[in-house]
């Protein structure tokens, strides 16, 4: 069978993250969405997504396809159902399209003309930003579950202290030296080659994946991910880092979402809790508006590319989008739009010219090729992105 994931309705409200990826290739819990669903159904995955993402992100269809709305993530049960599809047959969560069965061409659907399957179980479901972090520790949990089930964590040396230790897993090529690891709240996986140096603090539910790095003295809250070849120092607490960013020094970030090829400077900072302790509002793409979170938590959501100069400070729910670079003193704007550059004294465009030398000796330094589809991904949300830069 060939199984595709779409974006869905959803994709808008998951900007600035899907200005450079699908919904499937968000990154909550251990895996990328789309890693979630290639385990369950034991088949690789392709995407129908905006046409400017396709030539990184391909779409490739069959006679026979099931299609997968991929701000859904995978349980047994809803497996089960999609794997049982039958031509013709669409699975439906309250008024929303899970997946469907169709053969060929997927132009002008018309789902009234299938057989309804009501699915009622529970799922988590990714539409807004701020999910990405306040569903992690669920996600954490879950794909904890489906990685290390009946398999036997390499061994954890003597030198760390732990707490509920069959709740922490490591992969091969894993290290943690003089460490203090409390699994009582949530499962710790470290993945494969990551490493975390002397002195650090971690409380499940926490993810360290492939190649990832807390360096010493890290402070790290559940529930946390740090993506594969991230490194991260100082406190972090319920965030989500999707990978190849860096946090590597003192400062704190809570309740966040950063994307990849970030780098945070030393000592910034985020706020997650207003002073009136009021719930959050936080810009959304999708309204082109500030929406209510019904959140009391909600720190920073950044973009790929995106920077920050030492001593940066962030407001409660701040938004700023991909390729921006913030520097000056003072708390910038809480929403900063994408190729932006400067800070609370104001703001002026970072042409891609730039951006893009940035870019490429950033991922050389990780092994990765800035190349031309990489350009015309960031060139056309440079596009897309003028109506909110007034400068």
């Amino acid at each position: 069978m060939n199984y595709i994931l779409f974006d869905g309705p959803v994709r808008d409200a998951l900007l600035p993250f899907t200005f450079t990826r699908p919904v499937a290739d968000i990154r909550i819990g251990i895996l990328t969405i789309r890693e979630k669903w290639e385990k369950y159904l034991g088949y690789t995955t392709t995407t129908i997504t905006e046409e400017y993402l396709s030539e990184k992100f391909p779409m490739v269809e069959m006679d026979l396809n099931i299609l997968i709305n991929a701000s859904f993530t995978p349980n047994s049960k809803l497996v089960e159902l999609i794997q049982a599809l039958k031509e013709n047959e669409v699975i439906i969560y309250g008024e929303d399209v899970v997946a469907f069965y169709s053969k060929g061409a997927q132009e002008d659907i018309d789902f009234s003309e299938f057989k309804q399957i009501t699915y009622e179980g529970d799922v988590l479901r990714i539409e807004n930003t701020w999910d990405i972090f306040s569903k992690n520790g669920a996600a954490i949990q879950a794909d904890f579950d489906l990685i290390t089930a009946g398999r036997e964590s390499q061994p954890i040396s003597e030198t760390n202290r732990l707490i509920n230790g069959d709740n922490i897993f490591l992969e091969e090529g894993a290290s943690v030296e003089f460490s203090i690891l409390n699994a009582t709240d949530g499962p710790i996986y470290l993945g494969k080659n990551s490493q975390v140096w002397e002195g650090a603090m971690i409380r499940g539910a926490f993810a360290l994946c492939e190649h990832a790095t807390v360096k010493m003295g890290g402070k790290m809250y559940g529930a946390t991910t740090v993506g594969p070849y991230s490194k991260v120092c100082g406190e972090v607490s319920n965030s989500v880092i999707f990978g190849y960013s860096s946090k590597g020094h003192e400062g704190y970030l809570g309740n966040a979402v950063l994307g990849e090829w970030c780098n945070i400077g030393a000592d910034s900072n985020n706020s997650n809790l207003k002073n009136n302790y009021a719930k959050v509002r936080i810009w959304n793409y999708a309204t082109e508006g500030f929406d209510q979170t019904g959140l009391q938590f909600c720190g920073l959501m950044m973009g790929d590319h995106s920077k920050t100069a030492i001593n940066t400070m962030f407001n409660t729910g701040t938004v700023i989008g991909v390729n921006c670079n913030i520097y000056v003193p003072g708390f910038p704007r809480n929403f900063v739009p994408s190729f932006s550059w400067g800070g609370a004294t104001g703001f002026s465009s970072y042409l891609p010219r730039k951006a893009f030398d940035v870019a490429k000796v950033m991922m050389a330094r990780r092994g990765v090729e800035f190349n031309e589809i990489e350009a015309k991904i960031l060139e056309h949300v440079f596009e897309l992105t003028k109506k909110w830069r007034n400068y």
